[in-house]
């Protein structure tokens, strides 16, 4: 590879909000936007929320002029949402569901029946190797009383260590996504502490579109308005995150969103801004003053997001046991119920009141176990993440301690030596 390598990237990522019968204008939407990544060209364009395969396939066909590969990231019942189109061949690809997702008896968010995920797929660019991950985290929906806060930080986690055991042999790693999480949120410092991403809106050189930032604003028609009440400019929660490893340097030239309407247009793609980056990847970084050594004190936010991030699992699980407590003293009920109906219909007496009766205890058993069961997974997969932290977070602590070990007294004699030879 030449020394004076340089790659340019355009990038586009959305939230496409299509959710079949409900979304508005979904379908005009959906030709709007294959119309303008046509227009536009982007080297990429990672997508979340496009619920149907149809709509896919839609895209697929109307974009394979220009994007000559493409894949459709399926999980769960519904499907996880994510898709891409690449301009380049795609060497590889995966994805990893997470363990947590909410709660199937909440149908009314459907968190649970999409299966989130995290996509991965590899490009090779005149010699370098880019990782490129799509993702979309679970909603918050009540950020005053968020119960869904111990799953997105558990999921978080997971995104980190999945792009930290699948990016070693990466040169560039690219993240992209509706995290619904804002930028000083737990789950978010998390995911940057430890993958050592960049976020483009904070590193750009030149910015342009909705104000901070934000890629859920009050200007587009499509926003539930009373949900940003206590946001008047808006929430920043889609991402365009990266790094570059192995001796290479990205930066991000220019970084714009768009502000509530179709650029060509006037009406929105989505109920979220997109985001549209292009990145410069260079062989080698510019010439600049050598950084100092790291104190130790500079790993204290990683230490610290750790173990607030360990506390929040901790809660997470402590409720998920309660409710499989609870889910046990409804089954419980419901057996007894049961032998009761059983004494009585031996003795041959109130059938009527045994009859009316029998249905609803199999129902209690029936389903406190379904939920035992579940809350039961949830508190294992708490625990699980939980245990990774802790051992994350005794790790950090050790290397922190190594720095603010002393040096030892031979060492120390020899360097004072060294220094009254030179006086």
């Amino acid at each position: 590879m030449k020394p004076n390598f340089s790659l340019r990237l355009k990038v586009f990522n959305l939230n496409c909000w299509g959710i079949p019968y409900l979304s508005k204008h979904r379908a005009d939407r959906m030709k709007r936007l294959g119309d303008f990544l046509n227009v536009e060209s982007f080297d990429l364009a990672l997508l979340e929320e496009v619920w149907s395969e149809q709509d896919f396939q839609y895209l697929r066909q109307k974009l394979s002029p220009t994007y000559r590969a493409a894949h459709y990231f399926r999980s769960g019942v519904i499907g996880s949402g994510l898709c891409v189109f690449s301009k380049h061949p795609i060497q590889e690809l995966t994805q990893h569901v997470y363990s947590l997702n909410g709660y199937p008896y909440m149908i009314h968010h459907g968190d649970w029946f999409c299966g989130k995920a995290v996509g991965l797929l590899v490009l090779h660019l005149s010699g370098l190797v880019l990782n490129v991950y799509v993702t979309h985290l679970h909603a918050e929906y009540n950020r005053q009383k968020d119960i869904y806060l111990a799953h997105r930080v558990a999921q978080a986690w997971e995104l980190a260590q999945f792009i930290h055991h699948t990016s070693k042999k990466a040169d560039v790693v690219l993240l992209c996504g509706d995290l619904n999480m804002h930028q000083e949120d737990l789950g978010c410092c998390l995911l940057k502490e430890w993958t050592g991403l960049h976020d483009a809106y904070l590193e750009t050189r030149d910015f342009k579109g909705s104000e901070e930032g934000n890629t859920m604003i009050p200007q587009n028609c499509y926003v539930t308005q009373q949900e940003l009440e206590p946001f008047p400019f808006g929430i920043r929660i889609d991402y365009v995150l990266y790094k570059a490893v192995s001796g290479f340097y990205i930066s991000c030239k220019t970084l714009e969103t768009t502000t509530g309407h179709d650029p060509h247009r006037g009406t929105p793609f989505s109920d979220h801004e997109a985001l549209m980056a292009t990145l410069y990847v260079r062989h080698s970084p510019p010439e600049q003053n050598p950084s100092p050594i790291q104190r130790p004190a500079e790993r204290s936010p990683l230490i610290s997001v750790l173990r607030e991030a360990w506390t929040e699992l901790g809660l997470g699980m402590a409720q998920a046991r309660w409710w499989a407590t609870f889910s046990g003293y409804v089954i419980g009920l419901g057996l007894l119920l049961l032998a009761l109906l059983c004494i009585l219909a031996a003795r041959g007496g109130a059938w009527e009141a045994a009859i009316l009766l029998w249905t609803p205890s199999v129902g209690l058993v029936l389903g406190g176990g379904a939920v035992y069961l579940f809350h039961m997974q949830e508190a294992k997969g708490l625990y699980r993440a939980q245990a990774e932290l802790q051992h994350a977070l005794g790790r950090a602590r050790e290397a922190r301690d190594l720095e603010l070990e002393p040096q030892p007294a031979p060492l120390l004699e020899q360097q004072e030596g060294d220094r009254a030879e030179e006086q």
